[in-house]
């Protein structure tokens, strides 16, 4: 049975992830029998589930870029956007994020998907807080200076650890960041000044 769908599962792991309802049509199946295949599928080591209707097939897994982590990550919790030491470390303002740990910031809760060996956390962020982040090659991520204020905000509040000596601030614009920070609490902007020196 496997063999004759491997030329379709193949079509599908062409993308980074499908849904179920992907799976349903190139199957030609209904949505329920579709769930059971997919539930056998992940049984048997052929498909891994990354949350809920879900899944990437396990050779697709093991030939993921870093980029197509953040593709998944971008679409495990919508809105998300990738930040934090992760966005610092694709900007190159930290050489200390680590390659399987997609560090993300959302609206709606703070979570965790563990996906074998790597990591897509979520921090909550205030709506009033929640931007700064462009969209490159369809990831939607901050730029430099908002992923470091969104981890000084985190961290000024006792949410967040990070490694403050790993950071290259020469490779920071400090006015942007003075300017982005005028509107968070003063925590924040004491711990900007601190570490910022402005």
């Amino acid at each position: 049975m496997l063999s004759k769908n491997i030329a379709k599962l193949q079509e599908l792991s062409k993308k980074p992830y499908f849904t179920l309802r992907d799976v349903a049509q190139t199957f030609g199946l209904p949505p329920a029998s579709a769930r059971v295949l997919c539930s056998r599928y992940v049984r048997q080591g052929v498909l891994i589930r990354l949350k809920n209707s879900f899944y990437i097939t396990a050779w697709k897994w093991e030939a993921l870029t870093r980029w197509d982590l953040f593709e998944i990550a971008n679409v495990l919790q919508v809105p998300s956007y990738i930040s934090l030491m992760t966005a610092m470390g694709y900007h190159d303002v930290t050489t200390q994020a680590q390659s399987n740990y997609q560090e993300s910031v959302c609206l709606k809760r703070s979570i965790g998907y563990h996906v074998r060996d790597a990591v897509f956390s979520y921090i909550k962020l205030q709506s009033s807080y929640y931007g700064g982040f462009i969209k490159v090659d369809g990831v939607f991520i901050a730029d430099k200076e908002k992923a470091f204020l969104d981890a000084v905000y985190l961290y000024s509040f006792g949410k967040y650890r990070f490694d403050i000596d790993s950071l290259d601030m020469k490779k920071l614009e400090l006015k942007k960041i003075k300017s982005l920070a005028k509107g968070y609490p003063e925590k924040t902007k004491e711990m900007v000044k601190r570490l910022c020196g402005i």
